[in-house]
């Protein structure tokens, strides 16, 4: 594996300046600070209320289920009407979901049914908001700059996200949840304005074609005619599932019993954002010529978190081996990004993020519901590495697909796109048929 020619520090200036590409920036770490605090302020909200553990769980899983469910629909219909408003009108949701949920906290009628009901509603609009904003942000860049473009924007993101949840804890602190969820509602209402403004005019209007399932079908066959895709799919389906369990259930669990409550897994967590940041700023440097490989050897590293609980690590090490697996995550996020931004067609973009994610997610519940009986049935230490062993084995097997390993960057973009058609005539199609 050998390294492009790359700046000797990361230039900001360089970076595209492009109008699209600071508004979705903008836009990002905007929703980022107001959902992380929120996920926190739900699970109090849910407690303050009445629930236990079990009820916390039940409004999580209730933020799933239709993300899995509308994934590969809100894929397809973001290729078919323009990214932006479906990206507005998911804001929009999720802005009118939070703000009801925040009214009943804060007068105290917030039941169980409905919690669970405005969560849905949020993971509903992030299904359809999630592959259109990947797909906008993809065609917001060109060039040699994609990548330092990706991994600045996934910087912006994590820096957000850590900074979303220290505000938000200490906002619950202060104040009633119910506050909390309510700046995440002006959060999604000020992040749709923004986005409101995106520019559609340099993407070519689909040609008049076959109706969802037509576009769905179309999507499946972009994922499996290309090996190092699919195979990557499926090694995440079940790298997501595993870190999954082992994070969101062993992890707090371990940390209860063996290295003294809460506050020590919140440090492991801290320091897993910072690796994410480290990862990013070093993603704006690097170039790996071989994108793929680069990132599937980074994925060996996310095997640790749960052999260092598994044994268990102190604090300090924990808290090592957390961040070398952030700075790792980030090298094949922004590697992962760039493959997909030089290889697919950008009117096809939005579908196959689609999959990527519902790869990624759909074996998440499966896994967390299973890790209490797996934990029971062969013990807790045996099962972390049961899940070290499988990301291990399964990023093996990635490494035998000769795309994966063969895969380069190139120094120029080509992208394919459907014959353009005029603007008002895809405009008109798209307010009555796109639905097909």
């Amino acid at each position: 594996m050998t390294s492009a020619a790359s700046s000797p520090s990361p230039d900001l200036r360089s970076l595209p300046a492009g109008r699209n590409f600071g508004l979705l920036t903008a836009a990002a770490i905007i929703t980022s600070l107001g959902t992380n605090g929120a996920l926190i302020a739900a699970a109090f909200a849910v407690l303050e209320s009445g629930g236990d553990g079990g009820d916390v769980g039940l409004v999580a899983a209730a933020r799933t289920a239709p993300l899995v469910l509308f994934l590969l629909i809100g894929g397809a219909v973001a290729d078919r009407l323009p990214r932006h408003r479906v990206m507005v009108a998911a804001n929009t949701l999720n802005c009118v979901s939070q703000a009801v949920f925040a009214w009943l906290v804060l007068t105290g009628g917030a039941e169980l049914w409905h919690m669970m009901l405005l969560t849905a509603l949020c993971g509903t609009g992030q299904a359809f908001f999630g592959p259109a904003a990947e797909g906008m942000l993809m065609s917001s860049v060109n060039g040699e700059q994609a990548a330092r473009a990706f991994a600045f924007f996934r910087m912006s993101m994590h820096g957000a996200a850590i900074g979303g949840a220290a505000l938000g804890g200490a906002m619950i602190a202060a104040m009633d949840p119910g506050w909390v969820l309510a700046v995440d509602a002006a959060a999604f209402a000020v992040a749709g304005v923004l986005r409101a403004f995106l520019d559609v005019s340099h993407i070519p209007a689909r040609a008049p074609g076959g109706g969802l399932l037509a576009d769905l079908r179309d999507g499946w066959h972009e994922v499996v005619g290309r090996p190092w895709l699919w195979a990557v799919v499926l090694q995440f389906s079940v790298v997501v599932a595993v870190v999954g369990a082992a994070e969101a259930v062993y992890g707090p669990l371990v940390a209860r019993d063996e290295l003294g409550g809460a506050r020590p897994w919140g440090f492991a967590l801290a320091a897993f954002g910072v690796g994410t940041l480290g990862g990013a700023l070093l993603m704006m440097r690097w170039k790996p010529r071989r994108l793929l490989l680069a990132g599937t050897l980074c994925v060996f590293p996310l095997a640790l978190p749960s052999a260092g609980l598994a044994i268990p690590l102190p604090v300090a090490g924990l808290c090592a081996v957390m961040f070398v697996t952030g700075v790792a995550i980030e090298v094949f996020g922004v590697s992962w990004m760039t493959a997909l931004h030089q290889e697919i067609p950008e009117e096809k973009l939005s579908r196959v993020a689609a999959y990527d994610w519902f790869g990624s997610v759909a074996m998440v519940p499966l896994a967390t519901a299973a890790a209490g009986p797996v934990e029971t049935l062969v013990g807790r230490s045996e099962a972390l590495w049961g899940c070290a062993a499988l990301i291990v084995l399964v990023t093996a097997g990635v490494l035998f697909v000769p795309d994966v390993r063969n895969l380069t960057r190139r120094s120029a973009v080509k992208r394919v796109s459907v014959p353009e058609q005029p603007r008002e005539s895809a405009d008109a199609e798209g307010a009555v048929g796109r639905l097909g």
